[in-house]
């Protein structure tokens, strides 16, 4: 079984999320996704200044297997992206809710986050 933190939230569409202190919530592709995808070769984050609604899609994953597109569990603004994702797409695999995070937004409504899977709810969708 895949790793699955409970202290994050998660979308249907294998995103994960953390709040930060600041309010900023850093996005990422959860283990189960990056497992399901293989060794990712490539990574094109969204911009920053990026402003997204909610399940739009804004990050590419690229493995030897597929390219996939990445969404936005709930709407804001993007106020940074992981750079180093460019030189090592790897560190999505090896450290998913680490390293390997994709973006971090700026809630339009933080409480929208209330709305995404707990880790619960994130494993019994993937049945």
């Amino acid at each position: 079984m895949s790793n699955t933190p409970a202290d994050l939230k998660y979308a249907k569409s294998h995103e994960w999320v953390k709040t930060l202190p600041d309010g900023t919530l850093l996005i990422g592709i959860t283990d189960h996704a990056q497992a399901a995808l293989g060794d990712l070769v490539f990574v094109e984050t969204p911009k920053v200044g990026r402003v997204l609604a909610a399940d739009e899609a804004c990050c590419v994953v690229e493995s030897v297997k597929a390219a996939s597109d990445v969404y936005a569990p709930v709407a804001g603004t993007v106020v940074d992206a992981n750079t180093k994702l460019g030189e090592n797409p790897e560190l999505v695999n090896d450290a998913p809710y680490e390293a390997g995070w994709l973006w971090k937004l700026k809630p339009a409504n933080p409480a929208d986050v209330d709305g995404l899977l707990d880790a619960a709810g994130y494993i019994a969708s993937l049945s």
